[in-house]
């Protein structure tokens, strides 16, 4: 099982730190609330976000993770990376894409007769020395489904030289 230390960090920050939440918009112009039910077809899209930063010149990345795969009560899958974006600049309140993803998006995809699966959003200060290519599938290919099962946060985080998370946001769709 990957070690996922991340994950319940993040959970707890949501529950114990209400203005570490992370704005995500879904769809047309939804905001988000922590655990609020989203549409499966609204969310096939990556989300916008925006977060107060605290450095306009600061260069941040979001990772987003299924961490109930396949089923919440079975979920030896899980975690499944769902997103890597790096890159992120603050412009009028929003975080602007401004590199390619490391990893593409894929949006919410539970298996049939599965109840619904929480789709977290991490958002990290990006480290001044990443390299998005270093960590991308060669060629600007897809990540396949398999690289993405059973994701360890904690060891990418690690290589990746990732400080804390800075905010956190999820939503549960099936």
């Amino acid at each position: 099982m990957p070690s996922n230390q991340s994950i319940q960090t993040a959970l707890s920050l949501i529950e114990q730190n209400p203005p570490q939440i992370l704005n995500l918009t879904v769809g047309p112009h939804q905001e988000v609330k922590p655990g609020q039910y989203i549409p499966r077809a609204e969310a096939q899209s990556a989300p916008q976000i925006s977060f107060p930063v605290a450095s306009s010149s600061a260069t941040y990345m979001v990772v987003a993770l299924d961490i109930d795969a396949p089923f919440p009560s079975f979920n030896v899958l899980g975690p499944i990376l769902h997103w890597i974006q790096p890159g992120l600049k603050a412009r009028d309140g929003r975080l602007e894409i401004t590199e390619p993803s490391v990893v593409n998006y894929i949006g919410p995809a539970p298996p049939p007769g599965s109840s619904p699966h929480r789709y977290l959003f991490f958002l990290y200060e990006q480290p001044s020395n990443f390299e998005g290519k270093a960590h991308a599938p060669p060629d600007g290919q897809n990540l396949r489904i398999w690289s993405r099962v059973r994701y360890s946060l904690d060891d990418w985080g690690k290589t990746a030289g990732l400080g804390p998370v800075l905010a956190v946001n999820y939503f549960c769709s099936n």
